[in-house]
């Protein structure tokens, strides 16, 4: 039997997560996993998100139970098992072992643009919202773990140049690159979270990575502590990010 290989995003919102899911679901030997903690982070803090209720009926809440099928094999026994993880969900309490025997990337954005976009669905944004400060924890410590500096991308990079890009993300974690990434079907999704009506219907409406854009929401004055606290993580992130 072959080796099943992990591989982790680790994102926050607002960011083209979803569409890189895709990218990898469109390839013939990669199932996808969509946020597989987030029932647990909604009941940890009790956020009353889109939809609450509707993914609490749906979704794993067992935390034990979800880490050990992230560190399994993937659900249809394809080579590569894609994760979508959102940093923010990974609260102090999480198992966090399991990461060790995955493969990881972290894809990150300005914190501005993401708390613009947070706010403008959910109405206000805060630093752990967006899950920033999380995320830099989060790589020094699966760095430490797993002895290894996994690569960071921009989002804004991966939709100027898709193919090179995902080609040297693909080297950086030792797999080959496949151009099914490039573009996939419209349409939805049966791997896509029970939330999608609520965040993805623009990556519903893509075939492939669009060219990047100003973002159109305005920051709201109460979303700028957010980002005051999220930019010094960032920019430390963005030092590592991966260039061709």
């Amino acid at each position: 039997m072959t080796q099943t290989i992990r591989i982790c995003l680790w994102s926050g919102p607002r960011n083209i997560s979803t569409a890189t899911m895709r990218a990898f679901e469109n390839r013939p030997d990669c199932a996808v996993w969509d946020e597989p903690f987030y029932g647990p982070y909604l009941v940890r803090t009790g956020l009353d998100h889109p939809g609450r209720d509707t993914i609490l009926a749906a979704v794993p809440l067992d935390e034990d139970d979800i880490a050990a099928r992230c560190a399994g094999e993937a659900p249809d026994g394809s080579p590569l098992f894609f994760q979508k993880h959102m940093c923010q969900h990974m609260l102090d309490g999480i198992p966090r072992d399991w990461a060790a025997h995955c493969r990881h990337i972290f894809l990150i954005r300005d914190p501005a643009e993401v708390a613009a976009s947070f706010a403008a669905t959910t109405g206000s944004v805060t630093a752990d919202d967006i899950g920033q400060v999380r995320q830099s924890e989060l790589y020094e410590k699966i760095s430490q773990r797993t002895g290894r500096a996994w690569p960071v991308i921009e989002g804004a990079d991966v939709l100027a140049d898709p193919e090179g890009l995902l080609r040297a993300l693909c080297a950086a974690i030792d797999i080959p690159f496949d151009a099914a990434m490039l573009s996939w079907p419209a349409g939805k999704r049966e791997s896509d979270g029970v939330w999608a009506p609520w965040w993805y219907g623009r990556v519903e409406a893509s075939t492939g990575f669009e060219p990047p854009q100003p973002s159109p929401h305005d920051l709201p004055d109460g979303a700028r502590n957010a980002v005051e606290t999220s930019q010094p993580h960032y920019e430390k992130m963005q030092a590592r990010k991966l260039r061709i």
